[in-house]
């Protein structure tokens, strides 16, 4: 399965200068956030597969207006040909925010998923927007990572973790793909391809 996953910043390459067909190597499309609604409903126009998306920090307007034609998985487990993805969306609450959340509550959101993680026997994909604690986030608060998160990828062990939030363009050591035990680790700013 190609799944293409995408967050932050619009890709040029991918809206600006589309090119019909570009998208249809694609069997998935997942946003990790902070992405117009209308971006993803371009995507989702274009590409002949589904378009999941969870929330950033920056998308309240999400909450009036969602993207149409895509899929929110914020808090549950959506499983597309048997693969098994987790939506956590938001980031670290430095500001009051729709969509910014303590590390209690952030737990506490996984917390209450317990019963479909055991009937799903875990995940195979967790997508979230914010990175997890000192896996490629940054010491400021804003984007800081969830310890949380930590606990989840040693826990279940999904194969990947997607998130966004912290952008490349910030530095030059952060990193696009890493692993952590058995979980590939990707940053989702503006886009990347993988195959599943």
């Amino acid at each position: 399965m190609r799944i293409l996953t995408v967050a932050d910043e619009e890709a040029r390459y991918l809206y600006d200068f589309y090119q019909s067909g570009r998208l249809d190597e694609y069997d998935l499309i997942i946003s990790c956030g902070d992405l117009s609604r209308h971006y993803l409903e371009f995507l989702v126009t274009m590409a002949h597969c589904p378009v999941l998306y969870v929330h950033g920090n920056h998308d309240e307007d999400y909450d009036k207006y969602p993207p149409e034609g895509c899929e929110c998985i914020e808090d549950q487990i959506y499983v597309y040909k048997g693969v098994r993805i987790l939506g956590l969306g938001g980031s670290y609450k430095y500001r009051e925010g729709t969509h910014m959340f303590s590390e209690g509550q952030m737990r506490w959101r996984i917390f209450k998923l317990w019963f479909s993680l055991l009937r799903h026997r875990g995940v195979d994909i967790l997508v979230t927007h914010a990175p997890a604690w000192h896996v490629n986030d940054l010491d400021d608060l804003p984007h800081r990572g969830f310890k949380c998160f930590v606990d989840f990828l040693d826990k279940y062990k999904p194969k990947y973790f997607l998130h966004g939030h912290v952008h490349r363009n910030y530095g030059v050591k952060i990193p696009r793909v890493c692993k952590r035990g058995e979980t590939t680790i990707v940053n989702a700013f503006e886009y990347y391809a993988f195959d599943y």
